[in-house]
């Protein structure tokens, strides 16, 4: 008989005897929730509206009509729900005597027999619960030993199984293994020998066929080369990430699946031609190949291309190739390899995670705008004079509000840098102004901790090419956390001067500097001193670089440990 015939009437009959299981084991589940819901249904719910009845009734004392309508509420509920024999004579009594209670509440032998008709309800449905959960147990044991009958069936037929499949299919398995091994070894000359007329022995002949022919091309020389260049192809082919292979003058040499993908060729149209030649007709081939990127803000840039039915994003790296050759000391070009990396699902995260923020931002405004309003209405007088523990945690509510706001409109300005939505409105701006207008917005912060704002500008400065209301958020944030660093009762320094086309804006403090290690990293996303202040988010000097920079301007830091830092950053003129 063969193997499949064998395997086909063994596990095709333990798998009908698992179907047939299953099935007992549902149908018996089925029968016992019925059984179960049925108590649930029928009985639970009137033991429920009795005690609540018995509840109502206690509390008549208290409050009479509103007992009365609760009593009178889970009355009607009992009265539809009557399901054992000789509920609804005992129903109907109650009904009569709840009927003299209403118009005589006080009358309490009205009440005992209200009471002795609600305990008759309840007998009665304690009575059928006990019943019914009899049945269910009696159907639960039924269950079980029909599910241990066919479930004894199952293990006997896969025990059977168990015992004389592994060696009919094993033993044939573990000789050929051992023979594909010597093959693996280089040893041609094995064979195998299966005198079976089933499976086996058809794999016998196809293996022996196959060593025989292996024997005969091993002997050539050819088989090194094939071998080692299907294995280049296969490690190629297997990567994830589009590559392109070109010698020293632009001769396309491979090109892996992924590449003729996106490329949108085939593999005859694109092996073996001159790279500038195919770009010529294919604008991504062209990108491909372009040597140096037009400015260094598109090295930055991923490249965006169409690929597995979406738009998807890609890092470009080209890699030169360069060998010695033997008996040489320099080293010559061979070519290069093109590898674009697929960075699409990180942009896909970067996105979400950027939309995340800035829907989550928005809807933080709001709330926060009511607190204030809230505090606002707290601190008038005409809603009542409060005390001066009262007074603090007004302020402190307020403080807390207000940098809640500060770091919402943080995230949102960031987002609107991530996704490109930021809106700038580059016009002739008076510096004077911005610097007035910065000033005057941390005042209040300023006088708190008695420091002194000092404004040191050139004369007759000119205009700067600028978003005056994205620069002058930038001179507050660099105000706001000098005040924050700073000691009570100093003084911050604010200097406007000319350097060539630039007009240049500088914050000085006397705080205690930043360690040189941390001056690199103070203007990146997140970023916070350790051991300083967490009084923020770490976005607000990020964020202003790029305002800066989208406004052709550059920022920077200048500072020295306990001497004091100076933020500055510089427009056009």
């Amino acid at each position: 008989m063969r193997i499949k015939t064998k395997l086909n009437l063994g596990v095709g009959l333990l798998f009908l005897m698992i179907i047939i299981l299953s099935l007992v084991s549902a149908y018996s589940v089925f029968l016992i929730k019925q059984d179960t819901e049925n108590i649930l249904e029928d009985n639970y719910n009137t033991l429920e509206y009795s005690r609540n009845m018995i509840l109502s009734l206690d509390e008549a004392v208290a409050d009479t009509n509103k007992s009365i309508h609760n009593f009178k509420g889970n009355l009607e509920k009992q009265t539809q729900n009557i399901t054992e024999p000789g509920e609804k004579e005992a129903t109907d009594s109650l009904e009569k005597n709840f009927a003299l209670l209403e118009k005589s509440n006080s009358d309490e032998t009205v009440k005992k027999q209200i009471r002795q008709n609600i305990f008759m309800i309840m007998k009665l449905n304690l009575n059928s619960i006990k019943q019914k959960s009899d049945i269910a147990k009696h159907t639960a044991e039924n269950a079980n030993i029909l599910i241990a009958v066919v479930g004894t069936l199952c293990f006997l037929i896969a025990f059977n199984l168990l015992i004389n499949l592994p060696n009919n299919i094993a033993n044939p398995i573990k000789e050929l293994t051992l023979s594909i091994k010597e093959i693996a070894n280089k040893n041609y000359s094995e064979r195998v020998h299966f005198t079976s007329h089933n499976e086996y022995g058809d794999l016998a002949k196809s293996f022996n066929t196959m060593a025989q022919k292996l024997e005969e091309y091993n002997s050539s020389n050819l088989y090194k080369l094939f071998f080692e260049k299907k294995r280049l192809e296969t490690l190629i082919n297997n990567m994830h990430d589009p590559i392109i292979g070109l010698d020293n003058e632009g001769l396309i040499l491979f090109a892996n699946d992924e590449a003729l993908k996106i490329v949108g060729l085939k593999s005859e149209d694109i092996i073996g031609k001159l790279a500038p030649d195919l770009a010529l007709s294919n604008d991504l081939m062209r990108s491909l190949i372009l040597k140096e990127p037009a400015s260094e803000l598109q090295k930055k840039q991923p490249m965006k291309i169409f690929a597995n039915g979406k738009e998807s994003y890609f890092d470009k790296e080209t890699i030169n190739i360069t060998i010695t050759p033997t008996g040489e000391e320099t080293e010559i070009n061979i070519g290069d390899v093109i590898i674009l990396r697929n960075i699409t699902l990180f942009k896909e995260l970067d996105f979400a995670k950027t939309n995340f923020i800035a829907t989550v931002s928005h809807e933080l405004k709001t709330p926060i705008a009511s607190i204030k309003l809230s505090l606002q209405l707290l601190q008038n007088a005409k809603t009542g004079a409060m005390n001066e523990d009262q007074n603090q945690l007004v302020e402190s509510i307020k403080d807390d509000s207000q940098r809640l706001l500060k770091i919402t409109g943080e995230l949102l300005n960031l987002s609107q840098l991530e996704t490109g939505n930021i809106q700038l409105n580059i016009e002739k701006s008076n510096p004077y102004a911005i610097v007035h207008y910065a000033t005057e917005a941390v005042k209040v912060q300023a006088e708190q901790k008695q420091i002194k704002l000092v404004v040191e500008a050139d004369e007759n400065l000119s205009e700067v090419k600028a978003d005056s209301e994205k620069t002058g958020w930038v001179l507050i944030n660099y105000l706001s956390n000098a005040i924050t660093y700073s000691s009570e009762k100093s003084t911050i320094t604010i200097r406007l001067k000319r350097e060539n086309n630039q007009i240049v804006f500088q914050v000085i403090d006397t705080g205690k500097g930043i360690d040189a290690r941390y001056k690199s990293k103070v203007f990146d996303k997140y970023f916070q001193i350790p051991g300083s202040q967490k009084s923020g988010t770490g976005l607000g000097l990020a964020i202003s670089k790029e305002f800066i920079e989208a406004q052709n301007g550059t920022i920077g830091v200048e500072s020295n440990l306990g001497l004091g830092s100076t933020f500055w950053f510089s427009l056009n003129a």
